[in-house]
């Protein structure tokens, strides 16, 4: 599947304008940032992806790229605004991660602001499962989350897993 992922990356058009962290284009420092839930998809799915990403010569931002020292947030949020192409890769805990889900809405946001490319990978969960968090994890987790955050900020995350799931992506059960 990996492969597949590799094979739509490289046929994307980079963003060919300057960025920069406001509200103008950013300028563009990474081919990819790849947004998963480190406990799902670490060690496997995501260690390939990124030897085949270093193989081919692709500059991925994934977190382990995060320098000593800087602030997490800003780091992530100016990995996201300098990325042509925003990989998300849902898996079966991605919901439970608030981290995950704001840098969803900043990665919707840069989409609609920048038109950076969005590519949303579905890894061991079904789209129609996470655009209505149906499964039990996304329905777990989001009542964890209406528990301990606003209404508002719980509905927007909702909204943007809806939003981001209507685009064409690739499902990893089409690959097994």
């Amino acid at each position: 599947m990996f492969y597949f992922v590799l094979r739509i990356v490289k046929r994307q058009k980079p963003v060919e304008e300057e960025l920069s962290l406001d509200n103008s284009t950013p300028q563009i420092k990474y081919d990819v940032f790849v947004s998963f839930r480190g406990e799902d998809i670490r060690d496997g799915f995501l260690s390939h992806l990124v030897m085949d990403f270093e193989r081919k010569k692709i500059n991925a931002f994934v977190d382990v790229k995060l320098e000593r020292g800087d602030e997490v947030w800003s780091s992530l949020v100016r990995a996201i605004k300098g990325s042509s192409i925003s990989l998300i890769i849902f898996s079966q805990h991605y919901a439970s991660s608030r981290w995950c889900l704001q840098e969803l809405v900043t990665i919707l946001q840069c989409r609609d602001k920048f038109g950076q490319i969005l590519i949303p990978v579905f890894y061991k969960v079904e789209p129609t499962d996470v655009r209505h968090q149906s499964s039990k994890s996304y329905q777990d987790a989001f009542a964890k989350h209406q528990r301990k955050y606003q209404t508002n900020r719980v509905q927007i995350w909702r909204d943007s897993l809806k939003k981001s799931t209507i685009i064409s992506g690739i499902a990893s059960s089409k690959y097994q």
